[in-house]
This record gives structure tokens, C-alpha cells and sequence, in this order.
């Protein structure tokens, strides 16, 4: 069942074998998995049924540098259903690669390895509603697929390599119905953790303190307890309960993405020679293609992960005489302030380049008017959405959009503040770096990038290797790709959670998300976040792959 926590009396007390906090992809996936053979299954939801401004208002905070880091109450919902209320739908497997200890990439290395994961991607797709875990254009497809770039064999790069997408799933509204029917499932909402209270040991977590904005105050009790409550709430739960402060490794190591837009790829061959756009699978399921940089170019080159994708030619620009992206460009104003970054490229805008924009949407009305229509029946109104805008440049000429591995760095963190929220809990600020490593594995790929295009003989390359540090910090710290906060590993004071995903001392407190990543991979979390989640149930539940 489903309800507020109003419901309850003041002071209430609710025991269960399992409570998880959080109702977002993950805790929503763990609820499924766990739910049924008698166990007594609370979950708890910080959030309501949609979006509430006081409710969101408990994620604000402080940013170390702005110019680095969004506001952490931005990319995040508080909300049944979390943040895959909002999100784009991207999937994609972590590599073998991202598991192992690489010496170029200080503290890499995971306690496990994909074999202990991939087992799992093929369910957590299937939550995700993106078909087949199947992440190759030949495996994904029976027969032959038009090549990507004609004529282009990379000794760095592939281009083989699967992005698959979700309707986007908004999994409390798609799995609405299985949790209110869930035999011994409880669904909790407005239920704000606010401390963990352990025993007088310490090494057991007794308790839960539950608090709402309207004053309703509680406890539960539970016999195992999983925070399922992203990359930043977690560690700030744990800090504020005094977890982790006597080895100092909740909150470290906070990783998002290096992502940003460069240069021009200028292709010699007629425009048909090139695949920019969507292949979908006989399920219906959008994929796409990109450059994806060989693990063994990656170990002999000392770089991390790294994919790119073909990007339309920048849409501030006018010279690209699209009316499509001279469309967007006027309309950006009417776009969320966190994408209206990439309509802006800092050069003062003035009348001269609204004219320029205004006559490519004149001169290209056909073409324009086409798009919206797109837009409308296959974005706006479809159940399965397009998943981005993509445009075919009329020169055969793309910008290069690339998404990187970013380094673990103990240095890049979040911490406690002195400023509290309605509830009383102390505020986080976000502390985000990025360093040598991941502009080295920036400026590497690109470079390889370059080499590989011109020996194939398909085209040209051009970007200002100067420029690439300021390109890739151009959007801040990717979206909400919260990661590494409580990592995994075996060695309790350098990580916050073993194997299995427990808390080091603790021996019924897990933690489940992209919080326990120890490395970043060039892959968005959600799949792999999902695809632990169901590892962790399964140990949970005591059966055997």
C-alpha cells in the first residue's frame, strides 16, 4: 500500500524485516525484488506524490565554486519516484575495464568485477523499459546496419557500441500499481529520515527517526535497513548521524561526468555516408551509436573511459544556416535554466545575431515547420519518446559531443554545513573537482579521435587543444550523476561499504545507488545503479544466482 505519513499517529512506531529509504529507481527496484514470502517491507519517501517546493527546498545548499557545480537542489526531485520523474532515459553497461585497479587512475579498482554485475543487466533493462540488454548494433539487430561513418575503421575508436533508451520510465508511476498490491509492502511518503540511531555498541543500527513538515514525527525499526537516496542525501544521512566521521570516507571521492561540445568534423563523403540519427530496435527501443575509445587504447594511452557522440554544429552560432537550431536558439528563454547553458556560448547575443537566427528560421520554414511537427507527435505527445534533438547539418559537418570518465579524487567531496533545513538537518556543500587525470584523458581522446578520422579517410577533424580544459568544464559537473560518495571496497578506511554493499561495521545498514561506485566509467549510472539493486536483493533474499 501507498500513503501519507499524516496517516499515522504522532510518535508512531512501524517494524519491519527491511525498510528502504528512498522511492526513487533504485529503492522503487529493491521494493519489487523484495516484496512477497512473508517479509515485512517499509518504504520510506521523503517526498510526495508530485513536486512540492517545500519538499525540494530540503535539498538546498552551499557550492564550493558555482562556476564548477550546480546547486544541489538542482537535477534531484524529492518525490515519489525520484528523480526518473525527470530524467532523459540514457542506458548503457559499465565496461570490464571500469572495474579493474588501472595505475593512471588513482584510486581505481572495485571489489568485484563485471562478472558480478552483468548477470544482472538484462533485468534491470527490462525495469528501465529499454528492450534486450543487448549494447552492440550486432546484437541489438539481425541483420546489417548502415555504418556510422562509411568508410571509417578506427584503431582507437569503435563505433559499434550501443546508447539504448528508456520511454523515460518514471518508475512510480509505472510501478505504481505492483507496490500497492505487494503482499506485506508498505510505501511511506512525506517520511523524512533524519537521523540513524544505532545501539549502544554501535555496531547495529536499531532505529530510524522519521520526521514530515507538518510535524508528524516517528520511528522505524527494522531488521535491515538500505539507503536508497542518491549520491549527495546519502552521505549527508550519514554525516549527520555521525557515521563514517572516525575514517573520514563518507562524502569523498565525488565523481559526476566530464562532458562537453568541441570542434568541427567535417566529413569528405556525400551526407548519406553519415549516420548521426536513431536505429530502433524491432521492440520499438531508440538507440544510438558513438565513438567509444578501445579499453586497450585506454591501458597502453594511460587515459579513462571516453565516448563521443556526432553533435549538431553549435547552435548559438547562425552560420549554420539551420532553422532548426535557430528555432531553439530563439526559444531558449522558455527552457529549463540548467539546458539553457548550452544555448549560450558567453558572447554577448545583440540584435545582429537575432536577425541571423530569425533568417535561418525564414529561409528553412519548411524544414523548421517539419521539426516541430517531430517534436510534437514523437517527444511531446509520444509514450515512447524521441530521446534528443537531432538535427542533419547541410554541409556534413557535426560538432563533437563527449562524455568522459571522471577521476576519483578524495579531495572532491561534499560536507556538512552549519546551516540547517526546516527539518533541522544540516545543509551540504558540494566541494567538486576535477584534475591532471581527467584533462589527460580529455585531451588524449581527442587527439586519438583526430588521428583515426584523418587515416580512415573520411573526413577532417578540427578543435583548439588550448580550449579543451575550459570545453569541458563548460556545463559544470554533469547533471545529476551523483556518484562515489559511499564507495565500495575492502578496506574500511578508504570506503564506506564492502562487497555487498553493507556499511563497514554496521551489520544491517546497506547503502544502494551510484553512491557506492568506487569509478565513474564514461556510462550515465542509472542502469548499473538498478542492476546493484538487484544484486543487493538478491543477497538479501539469500538465493543463489
Amino acid at each position: 500500500m501507498i500513503f501519507d505519513i499524516q496517516a499515522l499517529p504522532d510518535n508512531f512506531t512501524l517494524e519491519a524485516d527491511i525498510c528502504i529509504v528512498g522511492a526513487g529507481p533504485v529503492g522503487i527496484t529493491l521494493a519489487l525484488k523484495l516484496a512477497g514470502n512473508g517479509r515485512r517491507i517499509v518504504v520510506l519517501e521523503g517526498g510526495g506524490p508530485g513536486t512540492e517546493r517545500d519538499s525540494q527546498a530540503l535539498y538546498r545548499g552551499q557550492v564550493d565554486d558555482a562556476g564548477l557545480h550546480p546547486p544541489p537542489d538542482h537535477y534531484r526531485e524529492r518525490r515519489y519516484g525520484g528523480s526518473s520523474t525527470t530524467w532523459g532515459g540514457r542506458l548503457m553497461p559499465f565496461d570490464a575495464i571500469d572495474f579493474e585497479a588501472r595505475p593512471y587512475i588513482p584510486h581505481s579498482g572495485w571489489p568485484i568485477d563485471l562478472a558480478a554485475v552483468a548477470p544482472y543487466y538484462g533485468e534491470a533493462t527490462q525495469l528501465c523499459e529499454a528492450g534486450r540488454a543487448a549494447f552492440t548494433i550486432e546484437a541489438a539487430f539481425d541483420g546489417p546496419r548502415r555504418d556510422m561513418i562509411a568508410g571509417f575503421t578506427g584503431e582507437n575508436f569503435t563505433t559499434n557500441t550501443l546508447e539504448r533508451f528508456s520511454r523515460p520510465t518514471d518508475f512510480g508511476r509505472r510501478y505504481r500499481r505492483a507496490l500497492e498490491t505487494a503482499e506485506g509492502l508498505k510505501v511511506v511518503l512525506h517520511a523524512n529520515v533524519t537521523s540513524i540511531a544505532r545501539s549502544e555498541a554501535g555496531g547495529h543500527v536499531i532505529g530510524l527517526d522519521v520526521r514530515s513538515l507538518r510535524g508528524r514525527r516517528g520511528r522505524v525499526a527494522a531488521g535491515r535497513i538500505i539507503l536508497a537516496m542518491g549520491g549527495l542525501e546519502t552521505a549527508r544521512l550519514l554525516l549527520a548521524s555521525g557515521l563514517g566521521r572516525e575514517r573520514d570516507a563518507v562524502g569523498r571521492y565525488y565523481m559526476c561526468h566530464i562532458a562537453g561540445t568541441i570542434g568541427t568534423l567535417k566529413f569528405s563523403g556525400p551526407p548519406d555516408a553519415v549516420w548521426n540519427g536513431y536505429d530502433i530496435a524491432g521492440d520499438g527501443v531508440y538507440c544510438r551509436r558513438r565513438f567509444a575509445l578501445r579499453p586497450e587504447t585506454q591501458r597502453r594511452r594511460g587515459l579513462g573511459n571516453f565516448v563521443a557522440r556526432l553533435h549538431h554544429p553549435r547552435i548559438p552560432d547562425p552560420r549554420h544556416r539551420s532553422g532548426i537550431l535557430s528555432a531553439l536558439y530563439l526559444a531558449r528563454r522558455l527552457v529549463p535554466h540548467d539546458y539553457r547553458t548550452r544555448l549560450q556560448d558567453g558572447e554577448p547575443g545583440g540584435v545582429s545575431r537575432w536577425l541571423a537566427h530569425a533568417g535561418n528560421v525564414i529561409s528553412d520554414l519548411p524544414a523548421t515547420f517539419g521539426f516541430m511537427v517531430h517534436l510534437l507527435r514523437d517527444r511531446l505527445l509520444a509514450e515512447r519518446k524521441y530521446p534528443s534533438v537531432v538535427v542533419r547539418p547541410k554541409a556534413n559537418e557535426f560538432s563533437l559531443d563527449f562524455h568522459a570518465e571522471h577521476a576519483p579524487d578524495p579531495d572532491s567531496r561534499v560536507v556538512l554545513t552549519d546551516d540547517t533545513d526546516a527539518l533541522g538537518m544540516p545543509r551540504l556543500k558540494t566541494d567538486w573537482r576535477y584534475g591532471a587525470v581527467d584533462i589527460k584523458t580529455v585531451e588524449g581522446a581527442l587527439a586519438l579521435l583526430e588521428g583515426d578520422i584523418a587515416r580512415s579517410g573520411t573526413g577532417r577533424f578540427d578543435y583548439d587543444p588550448s580550449a579543451v580544459e575550459q570545453e569541458m568544464t563548460r556545463y559544470r559537473a554533469y547533471g545529476g550523476h551523483h556518484i562515489g560518495t559511499a564507495r565500495m571496497g575492502g578496506n574500511p578506511a578508504v570506503s564506506v561499504v564492502d562487497k555487498d554493499c553493507r556499511v563497514h561495521g554496521l551489520d544491517n545498514l546497506y547503502v544502494a545507488g551510484a553512491a557506492v561506485f568506487p569509478t565513474s566509467s564514461q556510462a550515465n549510472p542509472t542502469l548499473t545503479a538498478v542492476a546493484l539493486a538487484l544484486r543487493l536483493a538478491e543477497h538479501l533474499k539469500g538465493e543463489p544466482r
